[in-house]
Order: structure tokens, then sequence, then C-alpha cells
């Protein structure tokens, strides 16, 4: 499915002009709500303020991305404005928010339809892409902009590889998984792709986890980034040359992130794990062998 299919043609709104962030969040609830997206407008409002209190989605260069997962919300949708003279967002960078998009999924939503919302996080690390949507005239060209780069990057994907030298893991993690833990393994993969990096991202949200870290992509592994929100199993990289960070590190500093498992300060991680934790993991393994 298009990223745009998520995307009802009245849940953008162009030029927009809130004087605060919590305006900003009722102008893009209202616009779902308009849309036949929201039962209780109340209710998804309360979740995306919950989540901003944990860790404002503002990031840097004039983006934001609140986002929620409420039972309340009848299908994944995202609404969309752009603030040509900027809100205060609480941003990383302290700059103002021009570009904000609202992600809504229903509490239980499947994992395909995530990840296909998820995509729209990913092309956003472009800023020529970003400005060009901060610049449309109309609601139609803002979704052709979207299909446009969406399809050039399905034809770039089909031919590049990434080399394989160093092989490094990452796993990236936020409370609900739809923009966050996305932009933040897509920042580390582009990272990583311009030094000859092999690398492996797994991402985690309440809907469940995606490219899976395997035991033997641990064993085969020089390095681990742990760039996460939420709670993530960590005994499972015992032993391993391990750096654990903030998923809004992971976006914003990727680079930063690399050079240091590249230059050797990434410290040996050792399991907070308990015996008897440990124990009955293996058991667990061992059952699951011969059942």
């Amino acid at each position: 499915m298009k990223i745009t299919k998520f995307i009802p043609k009245g849940a953008v709104a162009l030029n927009m002009s809130p004087s605060t962030k919590n305006e900003a969040i009722d102008i893009l609830i209202d616009l779902l709500d308009s849309s036949g997206i929201i039962k209780d407008k109340k209710a998804v409002r309360k979740d995306v303020l919950a989540r901003e209190a944990g860790g404002s989605t503002g990031l840097n260069n004039g983006l934001a991305t609140p986002h929620a997962q409420n039972p309340n919300v009848k299908k994944p949708a995202i609404a969309a404005i752009t603030v040509p003279n900027g809100v205060d967002f609480d941003s990383v960078d302290q700059k103002p928010a021009r570009l904000i998009f609202l992600f809504a999924a229903p509490e239980k939503a499947d994992d395909k339809s995530l990840t296909e919302m998820g995509r729209l996080a990913v092309l956003l690390m472009d800023p020529d892409f970003k400005d060009s949507l901060i610049n449309a005239k109309t609601a139609d060209e803002f979704l052709k902009i979207i299909d446009t780069k969406e399809a050039e990057r399905s034809a770039a994907e089909l031919k590049v590889k990434a080399p394989e030298h160093v092989k490094i893991l990452a796993v990236t993690a936020c409370p609900t998984g739809i923009s966050s833990a996305h932009m933040a393994a897509e920042a580390l993969e582009q990272s990583a792709a311009k030094r000859g990096i092999d690398i492996h991202v797994e991402t985690r949200g309440a809907s469940g986890v995606y490219n899976e870290l395997t035991d033997d992509d641990i064993h085969e592994a020089d390095a681990i980034i742990v760039a996460a929100s939420a709670q993530v199993p960590m005994h499972r990289f015992n032993g391993k040359h391990l750096i654990q960070t903030a998923v809004v590190t992971g976006i914003n500093k990727p680079d930063q992130l690399l050079e240091r498992v590249l230059s050797g300060q990434a410290p040996i991680h050792h399991s907070e794990e308990d015996d008897a934790t440990l124990s009955k993991r293996i058991m667990r393994k061992i059952r699951s062998i011969f059942s």
C-alpha cells in the first residue's frame, strides 16, 4: 500500500499558524476527526500529549512527528500540516517545527500497516523532500510529492546493496513504533552504508518486533548499538561491545554513534540478568529444541 493511502486528502492543511505545540496537535487531531478517522478526540489527544510528556517528538530541522495508538482511532492514518513561520515544539535542536505529521493507529493495529506508515518517517530523513512538502501549494501537490519520493526510494532500494566489511547490529525502539524507531533505523542504515559497514537493525514498538536479531546475528556481530526510548531485552548482548542511548540520538547522531563503535569506544556489555532468570531462559530454549 502506498503511504498516501494512509493520508486522507482532507487531513492535509497547508500554511497553518498555530501559536503553541498543543494547538498544532489539536489541528492535526481535528483533521483526522473531520476525515472520519477518530471516534473520541479527547481520548486520542490525551494519548498524544502523554507521549509528548515522555519526550518531545520535535526532531531536527523543522520536523515533528507526534503519534499515538488508541482504541478510539478507527484505522491507521496520518494527518499533516505545514507551518511556514514555525511553532515551538520543544524540538531537539530548539528550532521551530515547520512540518508536522500526526501518526495515529488503533490500539491493536496490524504490523504491516504500522510498517507501511513508518516508511514516511524514513523518507523524511531527506531535507530536500521535507522542504518540498513545506513549500507545496495544494494538498494534491503535497500528496503527489510523497508518491514521487516513495517511487524513487523503491527504485533505489532495488539497485543498492551495502558492502559487507564490519558487522554491526542495532536495535531502535519507541513506545509506539510508528515513527521514531523507523527514523532511527534509517539514519543508522544510511550512515553505515556510507562507510561500507554491514548493519542489521531490529525495530521495536507497541505492535511488535521487526527484523528481530537472531542468536547467530549477535554471535557474529562486532558491536551493537541500542537506540531506544522503550524497554529492550539486553541479556542477549552479554559480553558484546555495546553502546546504549536514546532513540532520538539514533535519529540525529548516527554518524557519531558509528564513529564511537569504529574507534573502539563501545564497552563490553555485562547483563544484569540474574542466575535464576538465566536458568529459566536456558530451560525454555532446551524445551523448544525437543518440542
